[in-house]
């Protein structure tokens, strides 16, 4: 079930691939509804997320959508296709130092995309039922023995996200549990 030139996992109901194409930042800050949430509305197209939301905003720079993960307290993944529109967060942070700061984790995370009508399944044989986000969550628990955060902007699509270092590890998880999936249907 997994292609080992291109990781991927493609079964009736059921696609996981690696998103190589998003550039991954990590907004940190004191006060998630202060000055820096302010400034990057903007920028954003939208607010920082609420506590274990997720969402996708337009892109006020490019076509390509915003997409914005609660990680905790102090932390809100950006992710985007868009370089200009990356950068251009990282500047307005860079502009409000004493409020946080941006960290590029594009080479730290790796993000698994799981879309159709089987991903859920996929994700609660994996974790738990915790580990499915709901459409607007972001939710950090346990998947294939790892932490994990899942969220869902899109209706049946949940992104994964993991340490690189440990990216292998999951798809190789995710293939096992996939073909077991598909045993079952077929049988």
């Amino acid at each position: 079930m997994v292609d080992s030139k291109t990781p991927r996992v493609d079964l009736p109901g059921l696609v996981v691939e690696l998103r190589r194409d998003l550039r991954i930042g990590s907004l940190r800050y004191f006060d998630a509804a202060g000055p820096l949430d302010a400034a990057l509305h903007d920028v954003l197209g939208g607010p920082l997320p609420p506590p274990l939301k997720a969402t996708c905003h337009p892109n006020p720079i490019a076509r390509e959508a915003i997409i914005l993960a609660w990680r905790s307290p102090t932390e809100t993944l950006l992710l985007t296709q868009s370089a200009d529109a990356f950068e251009a967060a990282a500047s307005t942070v860079a502009e409000h130092a004493a409020a946080g700061c941006f960290v590029e984790q594009t080479g730290g995370l790796a993000v698994w995309d799981a879309s159709g009508g089987r991903a859920a399944d996929l994700l609660r044989r994996l974790g738990s039922t915790a580990s499915v986000p709901a459409l607007g969550e972001a939710r950090v628990s346990r998947v294939a023995e790892l932490p994990v955060l899942t969220l869902c902007v899109r209706e049946a699509q949940l992104m994964m996200l993991v340490e690189r270092v440990y990216s292998d590890h999951l798809i190789a998880w995710i293939g096992e549990t996939a073909a077991d999936l598909s045993a079952r249907v077929d049988t």
